[in-house]
Order: C-alpha cells, then sequence, then structure tokens
C-alpha cells in the first residue's frame, strides 16, 4: 500500500508494515553543519556569486514555456522532489529567508495576528535571514522585488523614514505590484512611483535593476555578490509585458488525470464541490494562458542576467538558483483557480540551479524543501547556518555528491486566515478552502490532518494524482505511528532535531 520504489520514508511503520528495514530505523543523523566543511571553490578561486530568482505563485506546468529555465535545466540540477513548507505566500518566503518552518517563525498566513510582514516583524524574524549573514561574510547584497505581504515602500517602522532592513546594500522593493503597473519602490530609503507606461513594466524594472547591480559588483572585483530577485509574476492578475500579450492564442490549462475529477473519500472541505462548469473551464484556461503570458518576462530576466554575467566575465563563479515560493492548482480535484493545499499541485514546486561544478542535466529526487535554501546559500559562502534553522544545506546534492543520511518526510503547516480582508491569496468561496492542517509528504505518500478531525492518505505509487484518500483503510497502529512522526516534525527545532523528527518518528 505504501509503494515499492525505495526503502521507506517512516521508520516509524517499520513493525506496522512489517517491512524489513531495522537498519534505517538507528541510523546516525548527520547535521546541517555536518553536509559540507566549506564552499565550492569558483573557477576563479574566489567565494561563488549566487543570483536567485523566486517567482510567485509559479508552477511546474509552466516551466515548459519558460526557454531559459528549460535551458538551466540542460546545464544544471533540478530538484524534482522540493517543497514548500506552505502553499501560502508570506509563510513560505519567511521560510525562504529564515530557514525555518512556520511554527518557528510564527508566521502562517499573509496578515493577522499569525501572518504578514507585522508577525515576520513582531517574531525577531527579520535578523534571522540570510541577507545580515552573508554581507558579514564580505558579500555585496541586493534584494529586488516582492518581500513579504503587507510591506509597504513607505513603512517606517520607527526610523523616521522609509526603511531598509539592515543586512543589504541594496533594496529595491514593492508593496502592490501584482498589476505590474501604478506602484512604488523603496529604492535604499526613497520612496520612487512609477505609473502606467510600457517601460514601467514591474519585471522589466526589476531586470534592469538586477542586471545593473551585476554590472556594478563587476567592478568590486573583490567582493562577491548575493542577489535576490524576487518577481510578482505569475500572480494574478497575470498582466503580462505590453509584447507579451497576444502570445499563446488559444492556450488551455492542462487536463491531468486529476482536472475536474472529485477526490474518492474526501475530506468535509472538499464535498460540497461540483464539477467544473464550462464557463469555469473557459475561465480556467484563460488565466493560465495569462499565466503563460506574465512569465515570458521573467524568464527574459533570466536570460538578461545570463548575458550579463558572461559579459563582465562573472558567469564561471556565480549559481544562478530558480524558484518559486508555492504551486498553484487550475481545476485539479474540482478545485477552482488557488492554492493553499497539501496536494503535489500547490506544494512541490520548481528548483534549478547552475554555478560552478554544478553537473549539467542531473535530477535530484531527494526530499528537500525551502527551508533548505537558508543554510544552502550560507554554505556556498563559507559561512557555518546556525544550528537554529531547521533545513540543510544542498550543497553536496547539487553538486552531485552523495548524502547518506537524509530527511524521509517534510513538512507542510497551513493555517486557515481569520480574515480574507486585503489578502490577494483569499479563496473564492466556491474555489475549496481547506481549514487548518499539518501535513507530512515522503517519498511515497502524503499524509494530511485537520483542525477538523479529517485526514487524508495517500499512497503515491498507486495514486501519484492523490485521487483516492485511504485513510479510513489504514490500521490503528500505521495511524498512530504517521500521527507520531507529523506531531514530531511539528515541534522540531533546528536542522538536527528536524532531521531527526522526519526519520523516527519520536514523540519528544
Amino acid at each position: 500500500m505504501f509503494g515499492s520504489r525505495r526503502p521507506r520514508v517512516l521508520a516509524a511503520l517499520c513493525a506496522a508494515l512489517a517491512v524489513t528495514m531495522l537498519a534505517s530505523c538507528s541510523r546516525t543523523v548527520n547535521t546541517a553543519d555536518d553536509a559540507t566543511s566549506g564552499p565550492d571553490a569558483s573557477r576563479s578561486g574566489t567565494k561563488p556569486n549566487i543570483v536567485y530568482v523566486l517567482t510567485d505563485d509559479l508552477a511546474w506546468n509552466l516551466v515548459k514555456y519558460m526557454p531559459h529555465v528549460q535551458e538551466m535545466q540542460k546545464k544544471g540540477t533540478t530538484f524534482s522532489n522540493f517543497f514548500a513548507t506552505d502553499s501560502l505566500c508570506c509563510p513560505s518566503r519567511t521560510s525562504i529567508l529564515t530557514g525555518q518552518y512556520p511554527h518557528n517563525t510564527g508566521v502562517f498566513t499573509n496578515s493577522g495576528d499569525d501572518g504578514g510582514y507585522r508577525a515576520f516583524l513582531k517574531n525577531g524574524n527579520e535578523k534571522k535571514t540570510f541577507g545580515p549573514a552573508l554581507q558579514r561574510a564580505g558579500y555585496r547584497t541586493g534584494f529586488m522585488g516582492k518581500y513579504l505581504n503587507g510591506y509597504q515602500p513607505g513603512d517606517k517602522n520607527g526610523t523616521g523614514k522609509p526603511y531598509v532592513p539592515s543586512g543589504w546594500d541594496e533594496w529595491d522593493v514593492a508593496g502592490e505590484g501584482y498589476h505590474e503597473y501604478d506602484y512604488e519602490l523603496n529604492e535604499n530609503g526613497k520612496v520612487v512611483p512609477y505609473g502606467k507606461a510600457p517601460q514601467d513594466y514591474l519585471t522589466d524594472v526589476l531586470s534592469k535593476k538586477a542586471t545593473s547591480f551585476i554590472g556594478s559588483s563587476a567592478e568590486e572585483k573583490k567582493k562577491p555578490f548575493m542577489l535576490e530577485v524576487a518577481t510578482f509574476a505569475p500572480h494574478g492578475p497575470y498582466t503580462p509585458a505590453p509584447r507579451d500579450k497576444d502570445k499563446f492564442p488559444g492556450l488551455k490549462a492542462p487536463r491531468t488525470d486529476a482536472y475536474d475529477k472529485a477526490t474518492r473519500n474526501a475530506p468535509k472541505w472538499q464535498r460540497s464541490l461540483s464539477p467544473l462548469t464550462s464557463k469555469e473551464k473557459a475561465r480556467i484556461d484563460r488565466n493560465f494562458a495569462k499565466r503563460v503570458r506574465s512569465v515570458q518576462a521573467v524568464d527574459a530576466m533570466i536570460g538578461q542576467m545570463e548575458k550579463t554575467l558572461e559579459d563582465k566575465g562573472l558567469a564561471d563563479d556565480t549559481y544562478i538558483v530558480f524558484g518559486s515560493d508555492n504551486g498553484f492548482h487550475m481545476g485539479e480535484h474540482r478545485l477552482r483557480t488557488g492554492k493553499q493545499t497539501a496536494y503535489d499541485t500547490d506544494v512541490n514546486v520548481p528548483l534549478m540551479v547552475t554555478g560552478p561544478d554544478v553537473p549539467a542535466g542531473e535530477k535530484v529526487s531527494r526530499l528537500a524543501e525551502n527551508v533548505d535554501l537558508n543554510p544552502t546559500f550560507l554554505d556556498l559562502a563559507g559561512v557555518d547556518p546556525p544550528s537554529t534553522v531547521d533545513g540543510r544545506s544542498l550543497n553536496d546534492l547539487m553538486h552531485g555528491r552523495a548524502e547518506e543520511e537524509w530527511r524521509e518526510a517534510v513538512l507542510v503547516e497551513h493555517h486557515r486566515a481569520a480574515s480574507r480582508k486585503g489578502d490577494p491569496d483569499a479563496a473564492p468561496k466556491n474555489a475549496g478552502d481547506p481549514p487548518t492542517y499539518a501535513a507530512m509528504r515522503t517519498d511515497d505518500s502524503l499524509y494530511v490532518e485537520y483542525t477538523d478531525g479529517e485526514r487524508e492518505f495517500y499512497d503515491l505509487d498507486a495514486d501519484p494524482e492523490q485521487l483516492d484518500n485511504r485513510a479510513a483503510s489504514l490500521t490503528a497502529e500505521q495511524r498512530a505511528a504517521l500521527h507520531r512522526t507529523l506531531t514530531a516534525l511539528q515541534r522540531c527545532k533546528g536542522a538536527e532535531s528536524c532531521q531527526d523528527a522526519s526519520r523516527t518518528g519520536s514523540d519528544s
């Protein structure tokens, strides 16, 4: 029932499932600090540069329309089992910045007491981000685009002037940039308005600023740089650049096996979902085509940054990392357009890496998560990740080196927002909006516990589209073992603790 691709991932199920894996139940755990002793030397022998492109709501089904990202797959390494800690913008981005799960950052939603920029600040997360650590390590640091939900360029945070967080040498960050026009940027402490002219298109503005940052960094030859460019695309309303608005006419959303299919033994929050109407299908198709058009500028930006790195002689010394904060569903499980579920459509997101000694055309199937990015960036820079991060460096895996001891489950944590007001990710009433839940994704299964008592379990070998909820068929022992492991993950703090929780099923 739990599949047979490789040794089972939940050591606590060994006895209950009568699987011969006793040796794996007692293996020694490596911590993030033990993963590697320092940075991979760039070809010039200096510390490597890092460029991180983070997109908003980009799902795997958009990658085929992005030629520069596809080229990254050919030139570098792709993580096929990379997951978000929550399929929602602010908690996911907080996990990326800090390397911690939502239960350790205190950011579970986009607004209110348990979410958004206010909760991020209240819980002391700003000092945990990778920016200050890399700056202390001698890096020139830059952040551009979208920061966190609720952030506004004019925020002063008690400083008396537009606030720039510590740790960033270049800060060009927007608040409400979803429409790509009529927005403001905090440009290093000065609020600059942009209008409706074609040259004000936000993704293109970020592209110009990013290439300028790379060019000016090249002049400081003794100083490596780290740049994060966080686009608002392809988040709704999916505004394309003017040059792309007529591309892909007639394009339709993918009709996967889960499209317009009801989940068997569905949890209560899904049972009222009706089949998609022809009007809803047409709307989903229009939105998918808009999403494809909106990522063309993102892809062009990547190509422009690659060209600039090449022209400046920095390409051989620079890692480029491409990813997304969460995925997106469009008709799967009869769910209307949105996210926030624990299904792979929403939490399994792209991650591609190119750079010094990264093998070409490789795929890594180890379970990775966005909490791993903070320690990865620090590790590449030769900085030991602090013991407080919950993730582990992907340095060895992205360079084709084996990790004998690795996690066997990743955690997804989601709170249903108490308020929908002002939340750009609020689910429409008929979209399917799950209650608060915690979920555990392993190599071959998905297990979800909702606060209303509902449970989901999917055997991914037999049911990769996650359409047959088999929670009711689990034995009492299996349910108890899954619950113990999930509970341990929800309580873990630090890489060693979270690694142990993902494998032993300990409830301590």
